[in-house]
């Protein structure tokens, strides 16, 4: 990978989602813009653009020109990541807040609830975090995971893939599938790297879902998360109705058996070189 690619990658760490990572980087590179030129540049349509800027502005990471038309200017490179930094301390305090939350929904996972089937509604990232982490550090077996990269960067922010490392560590299995693009090559070594067994599966846009202990099941049609926060709103499924992993796990058996592995992927995208964008 490239300098530029590994920034890139390193800005979405800080909180940003894959274009306003390439909005902030190409305005830091080549100074203010206005929306139509910036727009072109990035390769997508003007009215994406805005949200994009509006988005980052948000972040303190943009400032908007008070003229008109609206020029656009990357804030300093080190003040926009210290901005960054606070916001997600203020995310860590807050998560420190919940852990006596989390202690307590882990003793839902306990043997003796097993016979209760249950369905919950969770309605953000947040909530999705705090349930799924209990039933990783319980589990003992199998964990399965189809999922896209907007969720795999909250696994890896939110400590969901330091539960899956300890998983693994403890002899257990765990199988992921997503669609490998250049940018998140990153995301999926970091998974691999962990002895998480990982595959691609070209423009995969069906059902997301985890798996875990052929019971435990976390699910969505589309898990459109825009901004890798806490607070952001998500809408997943969550069951332990063992007829409906069994499900899930067939489907996930087909998808594995259709799929390459996520090396081979890898190894692809770089022999081919850097894309300017991940679409």
């Amino acid at each position: 990978m490239t300098d530029e690619d590994d920034f890139i990658t390193r800005l979405m760490g800080f909180g940003l989602t894959e274009k306003e990572a390439h909005c902030y980087f190409y305005l830091l590179k080549y100074g203010p813009k206005t929306p139509s030129p910036l727009a072109k540049s990035l390769h997508t349509y003007r009215e994406d653009m805005h949200r994009t800027l509006n988005s980052l502005i948000d972040k303190g990471v943009v400032r908007p020109s008070l003229t008109s038309p609206t020029i656009y200017a990357a804030v300093e490179l080190e003040s926009a990541l210290e901005f960054a930094l606070t916001r997600q301390e203020k995310e860590l305090i807050e998560m420190k807040k919940h852990k006596h939350d989390i202690d307590e929904l882990a003793q839902q996972y306990k043997p003796q609830s097993l016979n209760a089937v249950t369905f919950r509604v969770l309605k953000s990232v947040r909530e999705v975090v705090s349930t799924a982490i209990p039933i990783i550090s319980s589990a003992e077996h199998e964990i399965v995971r189809l999922v896209p990269v907007a969720g795999l960067a909250a696994i890896s922010r939110f400590g969901i893939i330091d539960s899956v490392k300890e998983f693994i560590e403890r002899g257990a299995q765990c199988r992921g599938i997503t669609d490998v693009t250049y940018s998140m090559i990153p995301l999926v070594q970091e998974a691999l790297d962990i002895g998480e067994d990982v595959r691609h599966f070209d423009h995969y846009r069906g059902l997301y879902f985890a798996v875990c202990d052929r019971r435990h099941c976390l699910s969505a049609i589309n898990i459109a998360i825009r901004h890798i926060t806490l607070d952001e709103p998500a809408s997943l499924v969550y069951t332990n109705d063992p007829v409906y992993a069994d499900y899930l796990l067939s489907t996930f058996d087909m998808l594995w058996k259709q799929s390459v592995p996520a090396e081979e992927r890898i190894h692809e995208l770089l022999k081919q070189g850097t894309p300017q964008v991940d679409q």
